[in-house]
């Protein structure tokens, strides 16, 4: 398993026992507290961040604020239940459809 793969596995796990750790200790916990809805909110303000980065040319942020984005995004993804595993499947079943194909199945 590559080191990536391993470290998102890590920081999944981590985000699952997050889930009954103290909200006044935890970021996570606290974002648990406060719902799905709260968490997706905080996703797209991260979204809007890295997409700024990528306006400004700024590769740093590109990069900090990436990270940002998919943290979040686990934590929404961990408080609806779901996994990367999750994710990858429906990645997998996409796999070989060309995007405009795909887009296509989903408006059917």
């Amino acid at each position: 398993m590559s080191n990536t793969l391993e470290m998102l596995l890590r920081l999944e796990e981590t985000l699952e026992a997050r889930k009954t750790a103290d909200p006044d200790t935890s970021y996570v916990a606290k974002l648990y507290k406060k719902g799905p809805r709260k968490i997706a909110q905080k996703v797209g303000e991260e979204a809007v961040e890295t997409a700024m980065a990528v306006a400004m040319d700024d590769d740093i942020g590109i990069i900090t604020e990436s990270a940002d984005l998919m943290f979040h995004l686990m934590v929404l993804l961990k408080s609806r239940g779901f996994t990367l595993g999750d994710v990858a499947r429906e990645l997998a079943r996409r796999e070989g459809l060309s995007g405009l194909e795909e887009k296509a199945r989903r408006a059917e």
